[in-house]
C-alpha cells in the first residue's frame, strides 16, 4: 500500500488544522466564561468591573478593588449549535460523497472556575485564579458528509494563575500574574480508504464506503504571564487595562485507528494502515482588555469593554513526525480581532442587582476557504441578562444568561492533488452558528 495511506498520513489528516476547537461565545477557540457577573453584562465589565476575585481572570488588578479576603466560584453551561446546511462533498477527483447523517456538530460543555484573594497589608494583595481560557468542542456523526475533514475535536485547557497586586496609590492598582497552562486535545476524522484501495484495483473497495477512523490525543504544559492596571479616576469612574501573553504548547499525539467495515478492518489487520506518532505546535494567543466603569447614579452603573486578540499568531499548523519524514503544514491565515460590549447594572435595593449587556465579536477566519468543520467560526452578537442576590453584605449569588447570534457563513474547502485536502476532498455549504450560555457563581468575603 502506498505510504500516503499509512497510519502516519491518517495522523496528518487528523492533525492539520485540528488541535483547536470551536467556542460558542468568543471568536476562535477562546473561553470567556470565568464569571457569572461578567457574563450577565456581556463581558462589558471585564477590564474595569473588578466586582469580585473571579475578575482577576480578566484583569489581575481587580483584586486591588476588594478589601480583605474573598473566595469566588462558578460554573457555566454552554449549549452550542454549529450546523452545516446544503453541504456538498467529493473526493479530489470529483466523485461525490453523500450521507443522510446530520451536519450538526454542536456540543454542550460545563466550564468551572475558582478564585481567591487575600489582602496581605495596606499595599499588597495576593490571589489565585483557576479557570479555562480556551477550549470546548465540536462532534459530528461518524458517517456525516464532512467526516474526512472532522468528526470530533476537543480542546481542554486550565490555567493556574497566582497573582500579586500592588496598591500604588489610593486610586491606582498594578498587578502581575503568572500563568501555568495545561492543555489536552482529542481529535478524530475519517480517511477514505475505499478510494485509495479502489484506485489500486481492489475489487472489494468502494470510494466513500470503506473508511478508516483515526483518533489522536495529545497534551502539554505551557507558561505565560498577565499584567493589569485599575485606575479610579474619580469616585464614580474607573478605568481598567490588562494584557495576557501568548503561551506556546507542543502537543505530542498518540494515534489509534479502526475500520468501519470488513474491507477497512482487513487493511488494518494486514498492516496497510500503520505508522508512527507525531506532535504539533499550538500557540494560545495574546489579548488586551480595555474598559471603563461609571456609577451614573446611586442605582445605575454603566460600563464598556474592548478586547483585542492576536489571532494572527495562528498563521499555520505544522505537524512533525517521529520517523523523520517531512512535516505537514496547513495554512490558517487568521486575523487579529476586536470584541466590543456595553452593559448596565441597576440596584433594586440592598439585596438585588439587575444586569444586562450587548456585545459584538469578530471572527478571525478571513474567508470561506479557511473555515473548517473543526472551527466553523463566524461574526457574532451577544445579548445577556442576569441578577445578583446578596442575602448578607459578605455573600453574593449571581445567575446570568447570554445568547449568541452568529452570522450564517460559508465553508469552501477545496481539494487538489497537491494541497492539504488531497486526502480529505472538497467540502462546501453554509454554517449556522448560535449558542445559549447559563452561568451561576457565588462569592464570599471574610
Amino acid at each position: 500500500m502506498p505510504s500516503k495511506f499509512n497510519k502516519l498520513t491518517v495522523a496528518i489528516a487528523l492533525a492539520s488544522g485540528a488541535l483547536i476547537s470551536s467556542q460558542a461565545v468568543a471568536s476562535g477557540f477562546q473561553v470567556r466564561e470565568q464569571s457569572a457577573k461578567a457574563l450577565a453584562n456581556a463581558l462589558s465589565n471585564a477590564a474595569a468591573g473588578a466586582e469580585d476575585a473571579s475578575f482577576m481572570a480578566y484583569n489581575p488588578a481587580a483584586i486591588g478593588n476588594i478589601d480583605g479576603n474573598q473566595v469566588a466560584g462558578g460554573v457555566s453551561y454552554i449549549d452550542a449549535t454549529f450546523e452545516l446546511h446544503d453541504a456538498q462533498a467529493s473526493n479530489v477527483l470529483g466523485l461525490p460523497y453523500t450521507s443522510d447523517a446530520s451536519g450538526e456538530g454542536g456540543e454542550t460543555a460545563v466550564v468551572p472556575s475558582f478564585a481567591a484573594k487575600t489582602q496581605l497589608n495596606d499595599r499588597f494583595d495576593l490571589g489565585l485564579a483557576i479557570y479555562a481560557p480556551y477550549g470546548l468542542s465540536t462532534k459530528y456523526d461518524e458517517d456525516w458528509i464532512g467526516r474526512y475533514h472532522a468528526i470530533e475535536t476537543e480542546l481542554k485547557t486550565i490555567d493556574f494563575q497566582p497573582t500579586l497586586n500592588y496598591r500604588a496609590t489610593e486610586r491606582l492598582n498594578l498587578a502581575v500574574g503568572l500563568r501555568a497552562q495545561y492543555a489536552d486535545a482529542t481529535l478524530s476524522n475519517a480517511t477514505d480508504f475505499g478510494s485509495a484501495a479502489a484506485g489500486m484495483g481492489s475489487p472489494l473497495a468502494t470510494p466513500g464506503r470503506n473508511d478508516v477512523i483515526g483518533t489522536v490525543e495529545g497534551d502539554d504544559w505551557g507558561y505565560g504571564y498577565t499584567l493589569g492596571a485599575l485606575f479610579q479616576v474619580t469616585d464614580k469612574t474607573r478605568l481598567g487595562a490588562s494584557y495576557r501573553s501568548e503561551i506556546d504548547l507542543t502537543l505530542d499525539g498518540e494515534l489509534d485507528v479502526r475500520g468501519t467495515d470488513p474491507v477497512s478492518e482487513a487493511a488494518i489487520d494486514a498492516g496497510a494502515v500503520t505508522g508512527t506518532g507525531g506532535k504539533a505546535e499550538l500557540t494560545t494567543p495574546a489579548n488586551l482588555n480595555l474598559g471603563v466603569y461609571h456609577q451614573l447614579t446611586d442605582r445605575l452603573a454603566l460600563m464598556a469593554n474592548a478586547e483585542w486578540t492576536e489571532w494572527s499568531s495562528f498563521d499555520e499548523l505544522v505537524v512533525e513526525f517521529e520517523d523523520g519524514r517531512d512535516p505537514s503544514r496547513t495554512e490558517e491565515n487568521w486575523d487579529d480581532t476586536w470584541a466590543f460590549s456595553v452593559g448596565a447594572n441597576y440596584s433594586l435595593n440592598r439585596q438585588w442587582m439587575l444586569r444586562a449587556g450587548l456585545g459584538v465579536d469578530e471572527t478571525p477566519v478571513p474567508s470561506a476557504e479557511y473555515r473548517t468543520p473543526r472551527v466553523p467560526d463566524a461574526d457574532r452578537r451577544w445579548a445577556s441578562l442576569g441578577a445578583t442576590w446578596m442575602p448578607t453584605t459578605n455573600l453574593g449569588v449571581t445567575a446570568g444568561y447570554l445568547h449568541v447570534f452568529g452570522d450564517d457563513v460559508e465553508i469552501d474547502q477545496d481539494a487538489t492533488l497537491t494541497n492539504e485536502n488531497a486526502s480529505r476532498g472538497n467540502l462546501s455549504g453554509d454554517y449556522e452558528v448560535e449558542a445559549d450560555v447559563f452561568a451561576l457563581s457565588v462569592d464570599y468575603r471574610f
